[in-house]
């Protein structure tokens, strides 16, 4: 999940400075983030609130009760689908963050790539990411030089770059030193089965199961595809709250899958057993997969298992011989 992927990487960051709090796990609704902003006590520089939606006027609520000073809008990826009706009910939704920032004469934080957000941020105090920066490797890990140092780090995949700069803003705007924010980034270490590296004997899997949209999905079978390793398999299960964009969305990676000429791919759920499909094997739940399927770590071979949270295919490690 991009959003707490980035969450973790500020606090990264900011801690090499300030005293920390931020949401713990999920607690991004109405419920968690009272919890949160409770959770703050005096001896809190800085607190992180996370703050999640599936349907319109809910960041807006959230940013009543969160008041920011800063805010920022990791992406418009196509999450909460069926809560939120379009994309364009997406972007207008998160943008609520934006509406209040202007409201109160607060700040944004926006990447100098997303043109949306520029568009949209239009007319408030804003920082802009730097673009003295530029991304030396993503294979094994994600390597990057910021403001002239070199940030070896223990994230996978192109698609994060672009959570590093914004975490890197976040220190710029408490006037973290280059050094700091650097040290931040190499220390954050994924886990909690969000682009975790695991390696069994010559099989080198990529765990990517907390959860799942058609958006992110799609950046981390192109991160699969780019890896090093010839044989190259993905294990993928249903991605939720879609609603009626379900059928379209499960076929689009299925073809995605086709098009990146995977070695091998199994396809779980609901939704993805009825896709259409010459290439992928499909499977109507977990156990039917595990009936029939048996993963081995003999061949030298990369394996990503990503699906929504509900899916719960970190199981597959336990079948992997």
């Amino acid at each position: 999940m991009a959003k707490q992927r980035l969450k973790e990487l500020i606090i990264s960051v900011l801690s090499q400075q300030f005293n920390v709090k931020g949401t713990v796990g999920n607690l991004n609704n109405h419920i968690g983030v009272p919890l949160t902003i409770l959770s703050f006590n005096d001896t809190t520089e800085i607190g992180i609130v996370e703050m999640g939606a599936n349907h319109l006027k809910e960041i807006a609520t959230l940013s009543n009760i969160a008041l920011p000073d800063y805010g920022l809008i990791t992406n418009y990826g196509k999450a909460h689908l069926e809560g939120f009706g379009s994309e364009e009910n997406i972007r207008i939704g998160k943008s609520e963050l934006f509406e209040h920032l202007r409201k109160h004469n607060k700040t944004a934080i926006v990447g100098h790539w997303d043109h949306e957000q520029l568009k949209r941020s239009n007319g408030i105090e804003r920082f802009v990411t730097s673009t003295d920066s530029k991304l030396i490797k993503a294979e094994p890990y994600i390597s990057i030089e910021f403001e002239g140092l070199i940030s070896e780090t223990k994230l996978i995949g192109e698609y994060n770059y672009h959570n590093m700069l914004l975490a890197a803003a976040v220190g710029q705007v408490f006037n973290m030193s280059t050094t700091n924010i650097i040290q931040g980034l190499a220390q954050y270490t994924p886990n909690n089965n969000r682009s975790q590296i695991i390696q069994k004997g010559h099989l080198k899997i990529i765990l990517d199961a907390y959860n799942a949209n058609p958006s992110s999905m799609t950046v981390a079978l192109e991160n699969l595809s780019k890896q090093d390793e010839d044989y190259k398999i993905a294990i993928l299960g249903d991605m939720f709250e879609l609603g009626k964009y379900s059928e379209t969305e499960h076929q689009k990676i299925a073809d995605l899958t086709q098009e990146l000429r995977l070695s091998k791919t199994y396809l779980i759920g609901e939704a993805f057993s009825q896709v259409n499909t010459a290439q992928a094997a499909l499977f109507k739940d977990f156990d039917n997969f595990k009936e029939q399927i048996e993963i081995n770590t003999n061949n030298k071979s990369v394996l990503l298992i990503k699906g929504s949270r509900g899916m719960a295919l970190e199981r597959i490690l336990e079948i992997i011989k």
